[in-house]
């Protein structure tokens, strides 16, 4: 990225795949280079295993009546990330995603709490 300069660089972040906020995301905001996060919820696994849970109570805090919202938020609330590709065709999974652009996103304790939560 220090040599070539791109105008953006596409990632795969989510709260079970942390891996690009280690060197990628931090260099592409210091050198003011967006991000374009694909895969938010890890292929579709991470949503899929943490979705037969219940939601966490304090995902009320910020907003979020699902999960998808809940894990959509905890990449948005990166400050190096530009925007987030969920990757759904289905019109009812899209609204519930566009929910998550609304409202409070989650602070660095939170985000740890999604993480935790995620990881269970």
């Amino acid at each position: 990225m220090r040599a070539a300069r791109p105008d953006f660089v596409q990632v795969n972040y989510a709260a079970d795949d942390r891996d690009a906020q280690r060197r990628i995301l931090p260099l592409a905001a210091d050198l003011g280079i967006a991000v374009v996060v694909n895969r938010p919820f890890g292929g579709g696994g991470l949503l899929a295993r943490v979705g037969r849970r219940p939601l966490p109570a304090w995902a009320a805090q910020i907003g979020c009546t699902s999960w998808a919202q809940l894990l959509l938020k905890f990449v948005l609330a990166h400050p190096a990330v530009t925007l987030v590709i969920p990757g759904t065709g289905r019109p009812d999974y899209m609204l519930d995603n566009v929910r998550a652009g609304r409202g409070a996103y989650p602070d660095a304790a939170l985000r740890r709490r999604i993480v935790d939560a995620a990881g269970r």
